[in-house]
């Protein structure tokens, strides 16, 4: 079966969420962002680049956790990698301001 090409971030974004129902997966999410950007503040306070592989595992990790061990699906970032990094943003947005529940 041939994987879905989308054209636009709006036809992804629906998709990017049904691949995210579980509340876990969406909480692992979240949290894995949120230390992601905590590692990115602490690059940029101390200069340390080890502070960016933190930020990375961590944001990666949060996502695949999530997904293998609670939604048991394929991450999307594997098939649409750019789309899949903004719409976590989005999403951990929506979450962050109650737009959607974590």
């Amino acid at each position: 079966m041939a994987a879905v090409r989308y054209t636009t971030f709006a036809e992804f974004y629906p998709y990017y969420l049904a691949q995210h129902e579980h509340r876990l997966c969406r909480r692992a999410h979240f949290i894995g962002t949120s230390s992601a950007i905590a590692g990115i503040a602490q690059y940029i306070d101390s200069l340390n680049p080890w502070w960016l592989l933190v930020a990375l595992v961590s944001g990666y990790g949060g996502a695949w956790i999530g997904h293998f061990f609670y939604e048991k699906n394929r991450p999307a970032t594997f098939g649409h990698p750019w789309y899949s990094f903004r719409a976590d943003w989005v999403m951990y947005w929506q979450m962050l301001t109650g737009k959607l529940s974590w």
